[in-house]
């Protein structure tokens, strides 16, 4: 099976396609592969929720939130609803994967 990041045929990549990436690009066995992915991504989980910046060097930055409570409004009714304050996630790409992105051929989105 020829999988790589630029043939997947998929609109997004998923935890168990970076699992088989790492079976064949490194030879790590199927269990290990899944419990790399994992772990990692659990690590990620697990810093965020103890308030702390993850910094991925050449990748980005993700980072916790706090966005305070606004007025919002139900675009079927137009009537206003209160938004309560919540906690996001938000990831900012780092110069390296913004240039990247920027040196890429733009591709027209399919309809």
């Amino acid at each position: 099976m020829d999988l790589s990041v630029e043939s997947l045929e998929m609109p997004a990549l998923t935890k168990a396609q970076l699992a088989e990436l790492l079976f064949e690009k490194i030879g790590l066995n199927k269990r290990e592969s899944k419990d790399m992915v994992d772990a990692f991504f659990d690590l990620v989980a697990d810093s965020l929720l103890k308030g702390e910046d993850v910094k991925i060097s050449g990748f980005g930055n993700f980072q916790i939130r706090t966005k305070a409570p606004r007025p919002g409004r139900n675009p079927r009714t137009g009537e206003t609803i209160p938004i309560q304050a919540r906690r996001v996630v938000t990831f900012h790409a780092g110069y390296k994967l913004k240039e990247q992105i920027q040196d890429q051929e733009l591709v027209p989105l399919a309809p």
